[in-house]
């Protein structure tokens, strides 16, 4: 797969659509499908089995690697893993059944396990 492009914002996923509270990306980067699962883990273990919560990024990217002190040439190297996308305004998670107080910190939880800076949001203040 090319390395594509990850300049400008988020054209589609950038509202909260599910839930009452998102997450919202303010960086650009590359999300390991590591970094997702660990900050789904923080959010489903701070909000026990209250709530619902929606993973609104999917790692559908695939990136390959060649290994330390490898010449050039030789044909593309293997696969290494698989990473999503993710531009300013993406919504990464959204969380709804539980109150602001609850999503705000399970949401702060998750935002340590990700690389990139990101903003608490409810649906309100998106339509205001």
């Amino acid at each position: 797969m090319h390395r594509g492009s990850r300049t400008g914002l988020a054209t589609s996923g950038h509202t909260v659509a599910f839930g009452e509270y998102g997450l919202m990306a303010l960086e650009r980067c590359w999300m390991d499908a590591k970094q997702i699962e660990a900050a789904r883990v923080a959010v489903t273990r701070h909000m026990k089995r209250k709530g619902k919560m929606w993973i609104r990024v999917f790692p559908q990217k695939s990136f390959t690697k060649k290994p330390l002190e490898t010449r050039m040439g030789k044909g593309k190297a293997p696969l290494e893993g698989w990473v999503a996308v993710i531009r300013p305004a993406n919504i990464l998670f959204e969380v709804d059944g539980v109150t602001e107080a609850e999503a705000r910190e399970s949401m702060r939880l998750a935002a340590t396990k990700l690389p990139i800076k990101t903003k608490f949001i409810s649906r309100h203040q998106l339509a205001s």
